[in-house]
């Protein structure tokens, strides 16, 4: 029996990550590929099978009736994909995968990551700097670090807290010589700031740490901590850090904290399948990163 002819395998790849993250940009930053091309790859599905498949709906996208139902069906044939290749790859393989939230891979994570990869282990490391979330289950990644509010755990998976850095808006010593009125809240409401995806993050920060009367935020959008910050040490604007990203930037006087506050926003996590907590890999990692953070100090408060 001759099988029908089957959409291209990117297509329906591109398709079951959108479907999964509810977001086209998501699923580019997880494929490592732009949020275009993954558009193309929808819109050449769609028009491959003559159905509508998804819609957007505000800044993601939502699956249509036919769309999630194709979805269920697309999201199996992976999983036994993912559970084909794990049976088949040799046992000897020892290779860790890790998914990391951008900032804290480039900022503290990479400079240490040898005392991980080198002996006695000798393992091959593949470290993913990416905001999207992997399938755990599916064997997406061994293991992913995120920071988050909220402790992720669920019937599958388990989650250890490595450590809640307080929060603080940063800037060069030649930014704040040209801005010597920033010595408030309010002051700094008032400025241009530099922002990740959206002026959320500082719109929270602001409450949490007193000031109910904000004003319009205004400032250029970098997407990544990392980049914020970089622009923070190059003079351009004011960016939001924790102790984890800046700390070394902090006692060196590259950057120094503009109003001195207290506001935790956030919990660094190790996140892994249930089943694999205790497996060696997952528990050297562990206790890699405690190692790690256990350097992240609480840097010092004001200029």
């Amino acid at each position: 029996m001759t099988r029908p002819r089957l959409p291209s395998l990117v297509a329906l790849r591109a398709f079951e990550a959108v479907g999964r993250t509810g977001s086209i940009r998501a699923a580019g930053d997880e494929l490592a590929v732009s949020h275009t091309v993954v558009s193309r790859h929808i819109q050449n599905l769609q028009k491959s099978l003559g159905v509508v498949l998804v819609r957007g709906e505000g800044r993601g996208v939502t699956l249509t009736e036919a769309g999630a139902a194709f979805h269920g069906m697309i999201s199996q044939a992976f999983d036994i994909i993912a559970r084909a290749t794990t049976s088949v790859r040799p046992a000897s393989q020892s290779a860790l995968n890790i998914w990391c939230i951008p900032g804290i891979a480039n900022r503290r994570l990479l400079s240490r990551l040898p005392e991980l990869t080198g002996p006695p282990r000798n393992w091959d490391v593949n470290l993913q700097p990416t905001l999207s979330h992997p399938d755990l289950a599916r064997g997406e990644a061994d293991a992913e670090i995120v920071y988050a509010g909220v402790i992720e755990s669920d019937a599958n998976l388990m989650a250890e807290p490595l450590m809640r850095p307080r929060v603080f808006p940063v800037a060069s010593p030649s930014y704040l010589a040209r801005y010597p009125v920033v010595g408030s809240l309010a002051d700094l409401a008032s400025i241009a700031l530099i922002h990740e995806e959206s002026t959320e993050q500082w719109e929270r920060w602001f409450e949490l740490a007193g000031l109910s009367d904000l004003p319009p935020l205004r400032g250029q959008r970098l997407w990544h901590a990392h980049l914020a910050i970089e622009a923070a040490w190059l003079g351009q604007g004011v960016a939001l850090a924790n102790d984890v990203l800046v700390g070394d930037d902090m006692r060196a006087g590259t950057l120094v904290e503009v109003v001195p506050t207290s506001v935790y926003m956030g919990t660094y996590q190790l996140v892994a399948l249930k089943e694999r907590w205790n497996d060696p890999a997952i528990v050297a990692l562990r206790d890699w990163l405690r190692r790690v953070l256990a350097g992240a100090h609480d840097a010092p408060n004001g200029a």
